[in-house]
């Protein structure tokens, strides 16, 4: 779910920063320009790990920065494909169920990757997934989720801990555009920077406490 990345990058410290430990002021502009951003094809950056090597800082002329080369690693967030995590159930659809963790919001399950005879409540907003009996449809795991060998509904409830697998990702570039552009395309509708699209039709995948 986590990787190292190493970076190379110039820091300029500012003189009102100068008061503090040389370590904690680059910490501090490292985290301040790359926290909870999103690199295209590298992932999210969560923070920072550890510094390699710096250089000795230059004052520049004219602004009183202190400008130091740095390389460092930082702390990034990217599934790999198949891997299984945990998020929760943020909110549902007719084209399926998108799920949050608590630094990442851009996560969507389609309807074709629930389970087989998982159908979309319209009066509850929700889907639900209608376990068969064991005597009938596939059994086995699904035949003990149902009390007694017949059939159950298993609701994907919102806030409910979900287990699902990773299937793709998206990248979408977040360049600033034109004015003609921006006005063709309303800001609803701009796609995340980085969207993960997972499964949970696997055994064991859906809601946690189903399998508790």
């Amino acid at each position: 779910m986590f990787i190292l990345t190493k970076i190379a990058d110039l820091v300029q410290i500012a003189p009102e920063d100068f008061g503090k430990q040389s370590h904690q002021a680059i910490e501090d502009n490292i985290n301040a320009k790359y926290a909870n951003k999103v690199v295209q094809k590298i992932g999210l950056f969560v923070c920072l790990w550890d510094i390699l090597w710096t250089s000795e800082g230059l004052i520049g002329q004219g602004d009183g920065y202190a400008n130091v080369n740095v390389e460092f690693r930082m702390v990034v967030f990217r599934p790999f494909q198949g891997e299984v995590i945990l998020a929760r159930i943020a909110n549902q659809s007719r084209e399926g169920i998108s799920l949050a963790t608590a630094f990442f919001h851009d996560i969507f399950i389609p309807f074709s990757e629930l389970p087989d005879d998982t159908e979309f409540d319209p009066r509850e907003q929700t889907w639900v997934w209608k376990v068969k009996g064991g005597d009938e449809g596939e059994g086995g795991d699904e035949g003990e989720a149902a009390e007694e060998g017949e059939g159950a509904e298993m609701y994907f409830d919102n806030n409910e801990v979900v287990r699902f697998q990773v299937v793709s990702e998206e990248w979408h570039d977040q360049a600033p555009s034109g004015p003609q552009e921006s006005a063709d395309q309303p800001a609803s509708e701009l796609l995340p920077p980085y969207k993960i699209t997972g499964s949970m039709k696997a055994a064991g995948l859906g809601c946690t406490i189903w399998w508790d």
